[in-house]
Order: structure tokens, then sequence, then C-alpha cells
């Protein structure tokens, strides 16, 4: 099992790789939300995500995957994002199947999905930039069909294949699973790499019920977001109460964390 996790940052990156963390996802809504506070709605810039993606790529070892939403555009703008990605050191780019005008953050209502053939067009247009400069970069194709207005279950299966044999991508993943049932028959009907997020499923799956259910990765890419803010906000809550006396307790209940300092030594 690979599970990939998301990297609020770049220091936060090399704190993932010292723990020991194989791949990870650079995500408009996680990393692009922590850098900017703006929501994961298409409003961030090709340019932007590409620059905070390649520090975090250059910050570590492991492969690093892009969110590369809609391609920021038709596929000229596909082609250059990709080209700009490999060239900032990451290692592969997730392109979703939404709208360009009309993005909608993930599990949100109202989302919509393009024509297959808009997608497909979109897919081959990164396939083949990728192969310009670096056959080796992963094309991930996002599907929202499930929850979108304009698609269904039925839908959904059908997009994952044809993304994968006409849109040549690499891997697909499906976004808003309702049941593990669910979850079976895509993997069933997709014979090349699949992954699938929560989406609607009452918690997330576990290592090894992933791999019972057939899927080799697993995506995790909310825990090291969500760990950092909850333990933030613990701490500042008590911080406000309690003056120093909380950073006092903190460290002698994190002692000999690395990432402790006894001492201030930089402003």
């Amino acid at each position: 099992m690979l599970a990939v996790l998301g990297t609020p940052n770049a220091f936060h990156a090399q704190i993932m790789e010292a723990a020991g963390c194989e791949a990870a996802f650079v995500g408009t809504g996680i990393t692009g939300g922590n850098y900017t506070a703006l929501p994961d709605t298409g409003v961030l810039s090709a340019t932007e995500c590409v620059q905070f993606g390649g520090y975090i790529a250059r910050a570590v070892s492991f492969p690093v995957i892009l969110d590369g939403d809609t391609g920021h555009g038709g596929p000229p703008a596909v082609r250059r994002l990709v080209h700009e990605s490999i060239r900032a050191g990451l290692a592969g780019i997730r392109i979703d199947d939404q709208p360009v005008e009309g993005k909608r953050g993930t599990q949100t209502a109202g989302i919509e999905v393009i024509s297959r053939d808009a997608a497909e067009e979109r897919y081959r247009a990164a396939v083949r930039a990728r192969d310009e400069l670096d056959p080796n970069f992963v094309i991930m194709a996002q599907c929202y069909a499930r929850d979108a207005v304009n698609g269904g279950m039925g839908e959904l299966l059908e997009r994952l294949n044809t993304y994968l044999t006409r849109g040549r991508v690499d891997w697909v993943q499906f976004e808003s699973p309702h049941s593990v049932e669910e979850v079976r028959q895509a993997r069933a009907a997709v014979s090349g790499t699949l992954s699938v997020m929560q989406g609607k499923l009452p918690k997330p799956l576990t290592l090894s019920e992933h791999f019972a259910l057939g899927l080799r990765i697993a995506w995790y890419t909310f825990l090291p977001d969500q760990v950092l803010k909850a333990t933030s906000w613990e701490f500042l809550r008590e911080f406000r109460e309690r003056d120093i006396d909380a950073w006092t307790d903190f460290q002698a209940r994190h002692a000999g964390n690395s990432y402790i300092r006894t001492r201030q030594t930089s402003p």
C-alpha cells in the first residue's frame, strides 16, 4: 500500500519525510488555502500553484503530485501547466473534469462535469505535454461525475475507463463514493490504477480495507493539514487562558520531540 498525504507547506513536507512519508499531494484546497486563505474554487492561478508546489517538491526527495484543478484553461494552458510542473521538480499532476468556469470545491453542491469529449481532450493534452519532456511524469484524472448534476454512478464508471483508455492517463480517482459497494463496483470496472477519496463514506478506509478492495493507493491528503490546524487551535486557546504556562506544559508533554526547543533561538 502507498499512502499519499497532503503537504501544508515545504517545511511540513520535510517533517513528513523524516517520519517516513513516501508520496504527497499539493492541493489547492489544503496547501493553497494555507498559503493564501482562498477557497478551492479555481481562484488560484496556475503560476501560484506551480510556485508553491515547486518549493515543496524541491524540499523533499519523495514524489510530489500537484493539484492542477481544471488545467486552468484549454489544451494550450494544460500543456504549459504540465511543462512548468515538470520543470519545477514535481512528479505528477492531478487534473479534474469540472468546467474551468464554475469550478466548485470538492464535496460541494452543484458540481458539474464537462463532456466526455472535452475531458478526453484535456487529458490527452496533458499526456502529450508530458511525453514532450518527461515520460515518467504521472498524469492523474480526478472524476467528479458521481455527484455531478449531469452525472451519476453509471457515468462515473464510464468516465473512469474512458480517461484511462482514450485519455491515456496513468491513474484515475473516484472523488465521491457513497458506499464500500460503490468502491467495489469501481474497482471491478477499472483495470488500471485507481484510488478513492473518502467522499460520502462515513469514515476513511483503513490501509487493510483498501488492500482488501483491490486498491493499492490510499488517499489520505487531509491528515497532516487537519492535525496541524487542530493542534494549533487547541494550544492557542489554552495559551489565551493560561498564559505561558500553557507552553511550559506543552513542552513537558512533548519532551524528546526534536521540533520542540527549550530555549527560543530565533525571532
